[in-house]
């Protein structure tokens, strides 16, 4: 799933794909209501490629948690994100055990079920994983081509 042509701008609401790049914006089409309008640099953007949520460990990238909705809700639309507030965190907190309570809000909360069904109902959510290049074949120790390191020559500090 690609998310990088997916973006949030802040002070509006719901997502947007790029379409185009003009000379001084980015050309994003909402969502929600199919309407393109320019993307200026002085406004806040950000990919949901670059989303990440905190958690106790190591943040955990939106991509990784819309995959668990996902697969948990087997391909089913989450909860309301304007429902009941413990409903949702109970939900979330399903969903991502080491979520940091601390840090992310009930509004973070909201926002990314919102986001999450939104994607799912546009159906812009594809898990399917592509095959990893197969990168050639190097050499082993073993065979008659390898190569042995040429010696490393000592600095001028390192000679006694």
């Amino acid at each position: 799933m690609d998310l990088t042509k997916i973006l949030s701008i802040s002070g509006k609401s719901g997502l947007f794909k790029v379409v185009s790049q003009a000379k001084s914006a980015v050309i994003v089409e909402s969502l929600t209501d199919n309407k393109r309008f320019p993307a200026f640099g002085h406004e806040k953007i950000s990919s949901l490629e670059e989303i990440s949520i905190f958690t106790t460990g190591e943040d955990r990238p939106l991509k990784e948690v819309f995959k668990v909705f996902y697969t948990r809700l087997e391909g089913k639309p989450a909860p309301d994100s304007k429902g009941d507030p413990a409903l949702l965190k109970k939900f979330f907190l399903e969903m991502v055990p080491d979520l940091d309570a601390d840090r992310v809000y009930l509004s973070d909360m909201r926002k990314m079920v919102s986001w999450y069904n939104m994607l799912l109902d546009k159906e812009l959510l594809d898990f399917t994983e592509t095959e990893p290049a197969v990168e050639e074949e190097k050499p082993s120790a073993d065979s008659a081509e390898a190569v042995e390191p040429s010696p490393v020559e000592p600095t001028p500090e390192q000679i006694p």
